[in-house]
């Protein structure tokens, strides 16, 4: 059930000079715009606490920036931008290249390459409790499931905020997803969202902040709930947010020395959503819901695991789980591309739960899987012809990535299921769209 709260259940604000209830996006955007209060639809001037651009959007934002502050002019502060290539670095098309900076050979080898922009925010400590961040890419959003207010902006906005920190934004009203109860052994957190998007469609939170809370989500580990964020600008959302736990101090402890002060909503409303099945979203868009069960009739040529969404150490913990139970081989071409390093790292190094001391690496070659790629968004948003399992031929299939829409893996005609790791690992091993309930229970 998905409701806005409403002001005459808001309770008075206990701490700072802020006594008229705000929900949490509105008090991270008071501190950061200096103001007592703040409410929907309030223009007001906000600072960034950290800014991130990428390889496709930074040529731009940095044009604009030399173009309307001169070709000599310094950034606000050079320790809070942060500057991630990743999207179109392992091609031969050089368009794909950042002025021939960005080149795929560098970053193959190199170790400290840090992969998805925004899974490498959060291993790098950029993603704190009560700050802002403002990122050129629309799933900058995924930073909300530390309880921080992040959101993508254009390159005309990044530009300006490049010179002078702050943006004007208008304040988005809240939309509260409570989810209760134990979440069941053979659902993610990309069921969840599939069912939230598919309840409300891809225009049911246009310009809202998505807050998730209940028992539910204060079980998720910081990757799940990194999903469940990473997807609110599927249904149109400005951010989403989690509040900050001590799943999220655990999460920080080893990441950031930077001091940062949590935010929480006045509001308690409750809302309820339970016993789910597993989710796919067929094509050709995000909110186009369907049990995976419905959809078992549906062959497909292959599966793709990877992205900010499904490229994560949990979500290949996930896949591997279902091959382990099904001891059977892929039947279509797998295709596993880690989020950054780490995660590459963690797919050679951690064994997995129950296997006798098997990694994922190895329980994905014993599965007949692709060799896991180097981390990059690869193919989620198609890129050049030679792009890592990019779809260059109007097949099927089911991917782990948060958007489905025409061409958006490559060719025009390919359709796109999306689902979790659970279903798309199940999917693999039969060559059909997959209930995973079929090989965890």
């Amino acid at each position: 059930m998905v409701m806005a709260p409403q002001q005459s259940e808001r309770k008075p604000a206990t701490t700072g000079s802020v006594k008229t209830p705000m929900t949490m996006t509105e008090k991270i955007l008071a501190r950061a715009s200096e103001k007592p209060q703040l409410r929907p639809g309030d223009n007001v001037w906000v600072n960034a606490d950290v800014f991130m651009t990428n390889d496709i959007s930074g040529p731009g934002s940095i044009g604009i920036f030399n173009k309307e502050f001169g070709e000599n002019a310094k950034v606000w502060d050079r320790e809070k931008i942060v500057v991630v290539p990743d999207h179109y670095i392992f091609t031969s098309d050089e368009r794909g290249h950042l002025e021939g900076i960005f080149h795929g050979a560098k970053y193959q080898a190199n170790p400290d390459y840090k992969g998805v922009c925004h899974i490498a925010l959060a291993q790098e400590g950029h993603c704190r409790p009560g700050e802002v961040l403002l990122g050129t890419d629309s799933h900058t959003c995924t930073a909300g499931a530390f309880g921080q207010f992040a959101t993508g902006i254009g390159n005309t906005e990044a530009g300006f905020v490049l010179g002078t920190r702050s943006l004007l934004l208008k304040v988005p009203p809240t939309l509260r997803f409570v989810m209760e109860g134990e979440m069941p052994d053979y659902l993610l957190a990309k069921d969840l969202i599939l069912q939230i998007i598919g309840e409300i469609s891809v225009a049911g939170a246009t310009y809202k902040s998505r807050e998730f809370v209940g028992t539910t989500v204060e079980s998720l580990n910081m990757e799940e709930r990194m999903t469940l964020c990473n997807m609110v600008i599927e249904a149109g959302g400005k951010n989403g947010v989690v509040s900050a736990d001590s799943t999220t101090f655990k999460y920080l402890e080893d990441k950031t020395s930077v001091l940062y002060e949590p935010v929480y909503s006045d509001a308690q409303a409750r809302f309820d959503i339970s016993k789910l099945e597993p989710f796919v979203a067929k094509p050709h868009s995000p909110d186009n819901r369907a049990l995976a069960r419905e959809c078992k009739d549906i062959k497909i040529d292959r599966v793709y695991i990877g992205s900010c969404t499904g490229g994560k150490t949990e979500d290949f913990l996930a896949a591997a789980k279902v091959f382990l139970a099904s001891g059977k081989k892929v039947k279509v071409p797998t295709f596993l591309v880690p989020a950054n390093q780490k995660v590459w790292v963690d797919i050679y190094t951690l064994t997995v739960p129950g296997s006798g001391g098997k990694t994922c690496s190895q329980i994905f070659e014993e599965a007949g899987c692709d060799t896991p790629a180097s981390p990059s968004c690869a193919a989620c948003m198609g890129g050049p012809k030679d792009t890592y399992a990019r779809m260059n031929e109007a097949q099927v299939c089911v991917s782990t990535t948060n958007r489905n829409f025409p061409g958006r893996m490559g060719h025009k005609e390919g359709q796109i299921y999306l689902a979790s790791p659970y279903t798309a690992a199940a999917s693999a091993l039969t060559g059909y769209v997959t209930d995973p309930r079929e090989f965890l229970h």
